[in-house]
C-alpha cells in the first residue's frame, strides 16, 4: 500500500513540475548565409538563414542537443544590424518548437509561439547575449555563438 502512494505521490509532483514555468538557459552556435537585397547609405537590407544546434547550460537541461534553423531579415550598418525572424528547434524525436528572435543581433528578444508533440503548448520568453562571433570562413557567411535565458511553460 505504502508503494502504490509513493507512486501517485511522485506521478502528482512530476505532473506539477512540468505544468509550472521552468528556466532555460542553453547556448546555439550556428553557421550560415546572408543574402545582400541593398546597401544605402552603409546601411545594409539583407536576409540570413543559419543552422546549428543548442547546449543547455542549466541543470534542467532544457533544450539541450536540438537541432537549430533560424530565418530572418535585417537592416542597418554593419556589424549593428536589427532584426526580426523565426526558428524552429527539433529534439531527438522529431517534436519540435517554433519561436521568435527580434532586435539587434548581439541582443535578441525570444518568443515560443508553438511547438508538436511534447512541445505542444509550449510558451515562453528570454534575451539573448552573443557570446562570440567568428571571422566569416568565406564570404556572405557568418558563425556565432549566442546564449539565451528565460522561463518557459508546457500548458496541456
Amino acid at each position: 500500500m505504502m508503494g502504490a502512494v509513493g507512486i501517485v505521490l511522485s506521478l502528482v509532483l512530476s505532473f506539477s513540475f512540468a505544468q509550472a514555468e521552468q528556466p532555460f538557459d542553453f547556448t546555439v552556435c550556428v553557421a550560415g548565409t546572408i543574402s545582400l537585397l541593398a546597401t544605402i547609405e552603409e546601411s545594409n537590407v539583407f536576409g540570413t538563414e543559419s543552422k546549428g544546434i543548442t547546449m543547455s547550460n542549466h541543470t534542467n537541461k532544457a533544450f539541450h542537443n536540438m537541432t537549430y534553423i533560424f530565418m530572418g531579415v535585417g537592416r542597418g550598418p554593419a556589424g549593428k544590424p536589427i532584426g526580426f525572424g523565426y526558428f524552429k528547434m527539433m529534439d531527438s524525436d522529431g517534436d519540435f518548437i517554433i519561436g521568435e528572435l527580434s532586435g539587434p543581433a548581439a541582443d535578441h528578444t525570444l518568443k515560443f509561439l508553438q511547438g508538436t508533440g511534447k512541445w505542444k503548448g509550449v510558451t515562453g520568453a528570454g534575451k539573448s547575449q552573443r557570446l562570440t562571433t567568428g571571422k566569416p570562413i568565406a564570404p556572405m557567411t557568418l558563425q556565432s555563438c549566442n546564449r539565451y535565458t528565460g522561463t518557459f511553460d508546457l500548458k496541456k
